[in-house]
């Protein structure tokens, strides 16, 4: 029994962590209280799960159970009888009666999350790490390695624009028509960060976290449902390329829960009705001059659009990657470029770019710049050095799959 409850919550913190907590920033209006709540609910399901069973609906024990510890913390604060004057006495009395909720609302907390967080008056960084700390669920030192900065860096941004949310008492609400431009950079952002730590999990066992994919992808077309009747060119190539890196999900891990590099995935079990749904809005993104999403979604769709490895347009894809290095300049985005230059030039031309990747040290702790160099010296045949990359990129990697292709991967060189 103990197995099965543990089991239940872990599923349930990885699937609705984000929506649980929505839920309860809307009724504290404090981040750190609905925070603390909903790990105390986590918690005490555990506890209580262990021994009476897992109730028949999970979901809604942990939300009563929160918003319980919500309202209690917020008594014994100093404040209580200013936050119930200024969120209204029927905030306190919605408890929860059924046994779920439907999460279709348009708009839902998530989505007010999102908006919350990336308010104008926090700095774009601060607004991005606040959203992926409270919406994904991600740890502080996992948002921290998403932006090459240290946990300690990250952690101060997150407390301080909490506190910033708190004290300017940002409205938890979804803004207008004229101030959604505003922020909407921000929001795409965070979604499709969102999505990559779904599609790419940064801890753990399993490579791929399906549920923060297909919530990402979701509220990709809440956005764009909410700027109709003319989304932003971006927000559909954002949807666009979420829908295509999903397509190939299925595909992406053997029976085993093995990596299947791209150019040897079995085609025929990418998903062609995402596939279908996507190439019409990269078409209509590229209109009026492409953003950076439009140019990523262009890559993807080249990926997608070949029927074997080997007609992949190779060529055209290192143009993208070059565009988009101009567009967007970082050290990943050149990370993958190299890729590109190797695919087109071989991987003598594309070492140099990683050896000067490798040398300015932004990259150093990013177990990918590492794997894909030693990808390249087995290519050309430098088997020691191969070995050394690998090495290194296993002594950074935090993903159990990741974690195994890179061991299979070293064992073949040495």
């Amino acid at each position: 029994m103990h197995c099965d409850a543990d089991e239940a919550v872990e599923a349930l913190y990885r699937s609705d962590w984000g929506r649980i907590v929505a839920a309860l920033i809307r009724l504290t209006g404090d981040f750190e209280v609905a925070e603390e709540a909903a790990q105390e609910a986590f918690a005490a399901g555990v506890e209580q799960w262990r021994t009476a069973g897992v109730p028949e609906f999970p979901r809604a024990w942990i939300i009563q159970t929160a918003r319980h510890k919500a309202i209690d913390k917020i008594r014994r604060q100093v404040r209580f009888h200013e936050r119930v004057n200024f969120f209204g006495p029927s905030e306190w009395s919605d408890v929860v009666e059924t046994p779920d909720y439907d999460p279709g609302g348009i708009p839902d907390d998530r989505l007010r999350l999102i908006f919350t967080c990336c308010h104008p008056a926090l700095r774009l960084e601060a607004r991005i790490a606040l959203t992926l700390r409270t919406l994904g669920g991600l740890e502080t030192d996992e948002i921290a390695r998403a932006f090459l900065v240290p946990a300690a860096t990250m952690a101060q941004r997150v407390v301080r624009a909490k506190r910033k949310i708190r004290d300017a008492r940002i409205p938890y609400t979804i803004p207008g028509t004229n101030d959604m431009p505003e922020r909407l950079d921000a929001v795409l952002t965070v979604i499709y960060l969102v999505f990559n730590e779904g599609y790419v999990s940064t801890r753990g066992g399993p490579l791929v976290r399906s549920e923060l994919c297909a919530e990402a992808i979701r509220l990709g077309r809440l956005v764009r449902t909410l700027m109709a009747p003319n989304p932003p060119a971006e927000a559909s190539a954002l949807v666009a390329l979420m829908l295509l890196h999903d397509s190939r999900r299925g595909a992406r891990l053997d029976e085993a829960g093995d990596i299947v590099l791209l150019d040897e995935q079995d085609r025929s079990r990418w998903n062609r009705a995402q596939i279908a749904e996507a190439l019409p809005l990269v078409e209509q993104a590229f209109r009026g001059g492409p953003g950076a999403f439009a140019v990523q979604a262009a890559i993807a769709a080249l990926h997608c659009q070949a029927v074997r490895a080997e007609d992949t347009d190779w060529p055209q894809i290192l143009r993208l990657y070059e565009l988009l290095e101009r567009m967007q300049p970082s050290p990943v985005v050149s990370l993958n470029r190299a890729v590109a230059v190797a695919m087109v030039h071989g991987p003598g031309p594309a070492l140099k770019v990683m050896d000067a990747l490798a040398a300015d040290g932004e990259l150093d702790s990013y177990h990918l710049l590492h794997s894909a160099r030693a990808d390249l010296l087995r290519r050309a045949g430098s088997l020691p050095e191969a070995a050394k990359a690998y090495v290194r990129a296993l002594a950074l990697v935090t993903n159990d799959s990741e974690r195994r292709f890179l061991q299979r991967r070293l064992r073949e060189v040495q």
